[in-house]
């Protein structure tokens, strides 16, 4: 299964203060737009996403259909076919994609309760 780009998704309280915490440990701005209360940081091949007021807590992200600099790649899996994989191996899923084709998503829980999203763009 090709789950895509990889980043951590935080809930954060201020995004200002978040933004320059991880700014001292070599993040820098990717995307994202901070009047909105969100921005994506990277440093090297690792990306962090900070949300203030979007989500109620940290969650694991994954981007079918994007490489770590979020640029297409072409050998990808579709979220369709990831979540009609995970539900064939027993996975209970918390949201199911919509649509038959493009930008779609599908939220999942692990044991431990952390949430994870297959955000699918394109």
């Amino acid at each position: 299964m090709k789950l895509g780009a990889f980043s951590i998704s935080l809930s954060v309280k201020d995004i200002t203060l978040s933004k320059a915490f991880y700014e001292k440990l070599g993040f820098s701005k990717f995307g994202g737009d901070e009047d909105q209360k969100w921005l994506i940081l990277k440093n090297d091949e690792t990306l962090i996403g900070l949300f203030e007021g979007m989500f109620p807590k940290n969650m694991l992200t994954f981007n079918p259909g994007w490489d770590q600099d979020a640029q297409d790649i072409d050998d990808f899996d579709d979220v369709r076919a990831i979540e009609k994989s995970l539900l064939a191996a027993g996975v209970q899923l918390d949201s199911k994609a919509e649509g038959s084709k493009g930008p779609a998503n599908i939220m999942l829980t692990d044991p431990d309760g952390n949430p994870i999203l297959i955000d699918q763009h394109r």
